[in-house]
């Protein structure tokens, strides 16, 4: 009988008469390498090692998986973080619903109706389900799509069978939507742009969380959030905003799952919106 011990001996007996060097130990403890860091680039000197830092910092005692995105375009300022991870949308997509709807319109010159009209102040204003999934069977998977390559949104994969809340996103993508959002392109007129905003600027009270808190006074803000657990990974918490305003403009994406509760997601968000206003607000 050959011991796992004795086998091990002999490996290393081995490796020693030929000069190769056996991983062992290196094989036990990849852990370290595993966890990704924050990386913050900045044309204005200092700014990117601070939001580095306090970004850092305010994620050390968070349980859960959480990707960040941040840009700001007035000091040509970036921060991310496991940008490219998928999580489960949850009610982020229907910011992605909104603009599918509007450069689908485009196309044919259309305005929506009044219809179309209420089922969007609906979904993003109160993040009503029944009006998204009217407006996600109404458009079907290849507009969606269609919109998505129109994008450059190449990681953002479509939930299936009507299940728009599992609509796999990544903070790179979700990040390239609010840019669409907030500058002149050829994917969104300049009034698409405007209306979504204006939505996503009159979310009821209840739902203002997430990437706007801490904002200076006199920024402008635009938010979507979303929520949903599941039997794996727990809560799935997300914000996204655009802040414009103090010198800046801004858009933050944050998306996390591993929460034990809402509240839990909500609060992780928030300590990160938080330094990233102040910072940006301080430069």
């Amino acid at each position: 009988m050959t011991s796992g011990i004795s086998r091990r001996a002999r490996v290393l007996a081995a490796a020693a008469g030929t000069g190769v060097l056996v991983p062992l130990v290196a094989a036990a403890t990849p852990a370290a390498a595993a966890t990704p860091a924050v990386t913050c680039t900045s044309a204005e000197a200092g700014l990117a090692a601070k939001l580095k830092q306090d970004i850092s910092a305010a994620l050390a005692t968070r349980k859960g998986t959480v990707a960040v995105g941040l840009h700001d375009r007035s000091t040509n300022t970036t921060c991310t973080l496991r940008a490219g991870t998928a999580y489960d949308s949850a009610s982020v997509v229907k910011v992605t619903v909104l603009a599918t709807l509007l450069w689908d319109a485009k196309k044919t010159n259309r305005y929506l109706t009044d219809r179309e009209n209420t089922l969007a102040k609906a979904m993003i204003t109160k993040s009503d389900n029944a009006a998204t999934s009217t407006l996600w069977k109404q458009l079907g998977m290849t507009k969606i799509k269609g919109f998505l390559t129109a994008a450059g949104m190449t990681q953002t994969k479509p939930g299936a069978n009507g299940y728009w809340g599992l609509t796999q996103i990544t903070v790179t993508d979700e990040q390239k939507l609010l840019k669409l959002l907030t500058a002149k392109n050829t994917v969104l007129s300049d009034n698409s742009r405007a209306y979504v905003l204006k939505l996503m600027g009159q979310v009821v009270s209840s739902q203002r969380w997430g990437t706007p808190y801490g904002v200076p006074s006199g920024v402008t803000v635009a938010v979507k959030n979303g929520w949903l657990q599941r039997a794996t990974n727990g809560w799935r918490v997300h914000s996204v905003g655009a802040f414009k305003g103090g010198g800046h403009d801004y858009m933050i994406t944050v998306l996390t799952h591993g929460n034990s509760t809402m509240n839990y997601g909500i609060a992780t968000i928030q300590a990160v919106a938080k330094v990233i206003h102040k910072d940006l607000a301080a430069s």
